[in-house]
């Protein structure tokens, strides 16, 4: 019977890695530095597990020369990724003549919601969000996109308690009930069949009077679909920094970076029974848990970090700025299987390309269906 469990173990894992060759990730970046005739605007990159592969997929239309969205929500339902509203900025060279200084412009906050098939390669327009917003939670469940919260206004340090819902087949979004709670750069999550909405700059969305965003940071507010209906759990983020990403894998929820550092140096799993966050065993990893070159050696910068869930497993897509005269970035995936004994971390071989790049949005996965 042992040996039986054992090859019926290794086939099960055999069929979990086959299923896991085919998804493909797919993140938006824009240009971080100026180069001659180069455009920094939006485009949307594919990394492909099985062959360590990366490749530009699209840009997003309806943005002129050097103009990014920033901030938006990016998910994944079937063959089609949604882009979901986002602050709106123009990228620009201020200083002497030939000089490269980047500097950004707000030019406000967009509604805007397209999809892009990655089979057809088309772009459709959808019907935009009801209340324009970026830095706000976006989470699928059921096959339809939720949104909550996130900021309304550039220059504007309150959040929205306002949330909607997308019903792809329709292409019709509905209002639901506020928050109890307004927020932004709040994390959102579906688990055990809710939308949460987890910590961010919040305050209660009954009180007249601004700020402190202190009390409110470490709840969240869930909603029940068969309700109708919001309410407050607290203490569900403990830190004061607002999350960077909250993913559900099988029914189990990870965070591994906060709004100050999307890498925290380890993975973390919420026990909802005591409403706390503890450390996964084995989850330190080489992923670099500093923002600046100062700590590194030779003096690397990361300019992103973003993870996936496929299966049981976290994709790490990390990207750093190579030092040297010429601008370049290294792409480096790191996969952190969540499963027990599940073998802890494997590394795909860097990938260096030519200039510097930012990541706009959360990253997002797509499995691919058989031709």
């Amino acid at each position: 019977m042992g040996s039986v469990s054992t090859i019926s173990r290794q086939h099960c894992r055999r069929s979990q890695e086959e299923d896991s060759q085919r998804y493909r990730v797919y993140a938006s970046f824009c240009g971080r530095n100026h180069a001659p005739n180069v455009n920094m605007s939006n485009w949307i990159s594919c990394f492909n597990p099985s062959s360590n592969s990366w490749h530009r997929v699209a840009s997003i239309p309806g943005l002129l020369e050097n103009h990014v969205l920033k901030r938006f929500a990016m998910v994944g339902i079937g063959d089609w990724i949604y882009v979901i509203g986002g602050r709106h900025c123009l990228k620009y060279v201020a200083g002497e003549a030939g000089g490269s200084s980047v500097h950004e412009k707000e030019l406000g906050v967009l509604g805007n919601v397209q999809k892009y098939n990655v089979v057809t390669n088309k772009w459709c327009k959808c019907k935009p969000l009801k209340t324009p917003r970026f830095n706000f939670a976006c989470t699928v469940a059921d096959g339809k996109i939720y949104v909550a919260g996130g900021q309304t206004a550039v220059g504007s340090a309150e959040g929205t308690s306002s949330t909607e819902v997308y019903d792809p087949s329709l292409d019709e979004w509905k209002s639901l009930p506020n928050m109890n709670t307004m927020r932004y750069k709040c994390a959102g999550v579906t688990w055990q069949g809710k939308i949460h909405v987890v910590g961010g700059f919040a305050k209660s969305g009954h009180c007249d009077t601004l700020g402190p965003y202190i009390m409110e940071r470490s709840s969240a507010d869930v909603y029940d679909p068969k309700l109708d209906k919001w309410d407050v759990v607290t203490r569900m983020w403990e830190l004061d920094v607002p999350p960077y990403q909250i993913v559900n894998v099988d029914g189990n929820l990870f965070s591994s970076g906060d709004c100050l550092n999307a890498w925290k140096g380890h993975i973390e799993a919420y026990d909802g029974r005591l409403k706390i966050w503890n450390v996964v065993d084995g989850s330190m990893s080489p992923i670099s848990t500093s923002d600046t070159a100062e700590s590194n050696w030779p003096p690397t910068e990361r300019m992103y970090c973003t993870m996936a869930p496929i299966g049981t497993k976290l994709y790490f897509l990390a990207g750093y700025r190579m030092p040297g005269e010429n601008s370049r970035c290294r792409n480096e995936v790191h996969v952190f299987d969540t499963a027990a004994n599940g073998g802890g971390w494997t590394c795909f071989e860097p990938i260096e390309e030519e200039g510097e790049k930012e990541l706009c949005s959360h990253c997002c996965a797509l499995k691919m269906m058989d031709s």
